[in-house]
């Protein structure tokens, strides 16, 4: 009898990752394409299923891809009868950036760039001039932000423009270095409650013959971080944003656009030790590496200097089924940050760039104990995390 011929794992191919559709339909698209409308200065439509509007108004939903709302039709019947208005009537998705993470994505909505020139590329990137790991959702440690992230705003360029540009979102972001770089220009006005911000929208959105207006909403991530995207808490979250996004369009003034999108989906992974690689506890994986970036499902590899190939070998090696395992240069010409990717940017991408194709993330229990702990992640390019909506409802 023949014997079996063991082969060695082969590694997932990188050309079979999703690109995110930058320059024609990602979340850096959005606003560019609004404001193109509304004729501001130094903009072309990306986007060009859209149709201009005096009044745009875009409702930012963190966490609530796609495929969330195509899964949930009972928990949320307005926001899915709007599934076919999305991307100007074609009912089709936008892209997020890569990593498909909140700090990422809203930089990207705010200044219209991609990640490889905003330069907030992930959830935790390493400062090439300190050598420090930065959170650039919290902002620790303290790194001065137009010197992190120097472009204008969308928002400041459009106010500059005589475009009306207000911001509604909780008062705890008003301050916030992330919302300076990203969100700022205008009028930022801060609410508790969900339908105050709403309300509050609606009235700003009436106040200019051009207006451009962005509302948020968080708790749809929260609640997927702690108990998934399976819970009845998130299913909560979900029937309670479905009825502010109502409220909002049952207020719109004339000539106005509202577009309904998300920062990000989400996937729910399993708590076992098959779907969970711990990092801290991997000896494999830890060696030759100075500092583990990124998140669970988009890895940021920092190599001690001198190890980078020797790391990415054994990446592949015992990681290069599950995820898709580039060195920089690869992540770069893939596209994965953008089409371009500004020299101060370069160094704060890893050397080693994991991104998960299956259902599996890498936690640090030690160092990210509360991060390792969440039941829903994202951050990766597969459509449950990439694909965010683009609903409309027009008056």
């Amino acid at each position: 009898m023949a014997q079996p011929v063991w082969q060695d794992p082969v590694p997932l191919s990188l050309d079979t990752a999703p690109v995110p559709e930058y320059g024609s339909g990602s979340l850096a698209d959005l606003l560019p394409t609004l404001v193109a409308g509304q004729e501001v200065p130094g903009f072309t439509a990306a986007i060009p299923e859209l149709t201009p509007a005096d009044r745009n108004c875009v409702f930012l939903i963190d966490g609530l891809g796609w495929e969330q709302i195509i899964a949930h039709p009972d928990e949320a019947p307005f926001l899915h009868s709007l599934l076919p208005t999305s991307r100007g009537g074609t009912g089709r998705p936008l892209t997020a950036g890569f990593p498909s993470t909140t700090a990422t994505s809203l930089a990207s909505v705010g200044t219209g760039l991609p990640p490889g020139e905003h330069g907030l590329p992930g959830y935790t990137a390493r400062n090439p001039e300190t050598g420090e790991l930065m959170n650039q959702l919290r902002w620790k440690p303290w790194t001065a932000p137009k010197v992190w992230q120097p472009y204008p705003t969308v928002f400041q360029l459009a106010d500059a423009a005589g475009v009306h540009t207000a911001q509604v979102s909780a008062p705890t972001f008003e301050q916030t270095p992330l919302t300076k770089v990203a969100l700022s220009g205008g009028s930022f006005l801060g609410r508790l409650s969900g339908e105050d911000r709403m309300d509050v929208a609606a009235q700003r959105l009436a106040a200019g013959d051009r207006s451009l207006v962005y509302t948020y909403y968080s708790e749809v991530d929260g609640k997927g971080h702690r108990f998934g995207t399976d819970s009845d808490a998130w299913r909560g979250q979900l029937m309670y944003v479905d009825g502010l996004a109502r409220r909002l369009a049952e207020q719109l003034p004339p000539r106005s656009a509202l577009y309904i999108t998300a920062d990000h989906g989400m996937i729910d992974i399993p708590f076992d030790e098959q779907s969970r690689i711990d990092f801290d506890e991997d000896w494999e994986l830890r060696a030759g590496v100075a500092l583990l970036g990124g998140e669970g499902r988009a890895r940021h590899v920092y190599a001690v200097p001198g190890a980078e190939a020797d790391v990415l070998t054994v990446w592949r090696e015992v990681l290069g089924e599950q995820f898709w395992v580039a060195s920089r240069d690869e992540a770069i010409a893939a596209g994965w940050f953008g089409p371009t990717v500004d020299e101060r940017v370069y160094g704060r991408i890893g050397d080693v760039v994991a991104a998960a194709h299956d259902d599996v993330i890498i936690t640090a229990s030690v160092n990210e104990p509360h991060e390792s702990a969440m039941a829903g992640v994202h951050g990766s390019l597969t459509p449950v995390e990439q694909l965010v909506p683009l609903l409309e409802v027009r008056s």
